[in-house]
């Protein structure tokens, strides 16, 4: 190197943060949300940097997303989840105090919960991949976005299953595969087939595979069994690689198509694609189903976690007779 040559600058402290954040391997989703946390701790500090500040400055930006901003506890939590990626992550700062500021306690509410008739009425009013979708959703328990993640390999058709890999949590599970979704999914994958090979005719086939699988089975991104099932109509760029190439479906088009269809329904009721998950597990439970059963196919790390739905059976307040009714 030339005694002339200028050193390279220090990296952006953003920069770093995007780097460690894929290092860890984490989503896009949370390395955008942690880039912008700490941007808006940064500005909100007038531009003062990290190192220069401690659990005062996080707490007051903490309390100001609070009383000023209106957040919810869970938005405020992961606030302060990027902060502390930042300090001990990023910074190599582990300071007492990041054990003791005090998060936000999430309210505790009742799942809202779909009847089997309502659940009816508005599948009812989805139809094409949309109400392929929700009966998916439905049907399996999955989340919204495992089942937009979900892979042609993790379908299992002879075994009637579906393998959910990388759920919440980073794990793997198996769903069932419902009987009354085959047929249509098989021929929406026979769609599907067609236009893979004609984005491998004109060279925009590949698909993202995560944590360095592209490396290590460098054809896998052009052959059909890694190809996401449910993809958009259109192409757009990575935004870490810059590859062109289809994307998986996004969710926030299911989400109004269910809108759309709770609307034109007429049930009274603020349901999601989630609702159809809660849904799931409590008309299991009705059935008589084991709760460890229904835990193993939600991926719930804990049982305590699937015993809300004991709360909202369809059966009044939590199964007692009214003395109304004696």
């Amino acid at each position: 190197m030339s005694l002339n040559t200028p050193p390279e600058p220090a990296p952006k402290l953003l920069d770093l943060v995007r780097d460690r954040v894929r290092v860890k391997h984490y989503s896009i989703r949370t390395e955008t949300s942690y880039v912008q946390w700490i941007k808006r701790f940064i500005v909100f500090h007038n531009k003062r940097h990290p190192r220069e500040m401690g659990a005062p400055e996080v707490e007051a930006f903490l309390t100001h997303l609070a009383v000023v901003g209106d957040v919810s506890a869970s938005t405020q939590n992961q606030a302060l989840s990027a902060l502390l990626f930042l300090y001990r992550e990023v910074l190599g700062v582990d300071l007492p105090w990041l054990d003791n500021v005090t998060r936000a306690k999430r309210p505790q509410r009742l799942p809202v919960v779909l009847t089997r008739e309502e659940v009816r009425a508005i599948l009812a009013e989805m139809d094409g991949v949309y109400g392929l979708l929700a009966r998916l959703l439905y049907g399996t328990g999955m989340r919204l976005m495992e089942v937009m993640r979900l892979r042609v390999k993790d379908v299992e058709f002879a075994r009637g299953e579906i393998v959910v890999r990388d759920g919440k949590g980073a794990k793997d599970r198996v769903t069932m595969l419902p009987q009354s979704v085959k047929e249509d999914l098989l021929a929406h994958l026979a769609r599907r087939r067609a236009l893979f090979e004609q984005d491998l005719a004109a060279g925009k086939a590949g698909v993202y595979l995560p944590d360095a699988l592209a490396v290590k089975y460098p054809h896998a991104p052009l052959e059909w069994p890694w190809q996401y099932v449910f993809v958009s109509g259109s192409f757009s760029t990575d935004p870490r690689s810059g590859t062109v190439r289809r994307h998986h479906l996004d969710e926030k088009l299911l989400q109004r198509a269910m809108k759309r269809a709770v609307v034109a329904s007429g049930v009274a009721k603020l349901a999601t694609p989630h609702t159809l998950r809660h849904s799931f597990a409590t008309h299991l439970l009705e059935r008589g189903q084991d709760i460890r059963t229904i835990q193993e196919l939600l991926g719930h790390k804990d049982v305590a976690t699937t015993m809300i739905y004991t709360h909202v059976m369809n059966q009044g307040g939590l199964g007692v007779l009214s003395p109304l009714d004696f």
